[in-house]
């Protein structure tokens, strides 16, 4: 199963502000301190458990950072 977002899904936590996920494993977080950042190899089942976990930023510190490739991209306002 493809998950694909276009709409950046806004998330409820202190670090992290947004997510969106292209369904070929392209993970885009924007962070609270205004900064983006694009993972690389992020399965769509990561994806979904980044969005159900109770803590965002405690799933992305244990599960996501450090993990995968990742690009610091520039927030297009």
């Amino acid at each position: 199963m493809t998950i694909a977002t276009e709409e950046r899904a806004s998330l409820d936590s202190t670090t992290l502000a947004a997510a969106t996920y292209d369904g070929r494993g392209r993970l885009e977080l924007d962070f609270r301190d205004g900064t983006r950042y694009t993972y690389s190899g992020v399965t769509p089942d990561m994806y979904r458990d980044l969005l159900g976990a109770d803590s965002k930023g405690s799933f992305f510190n244990r599960h996501i950072r450090g993990r995968f490739p990742y690009v610091k991209t520039d927030i297009e306002n």
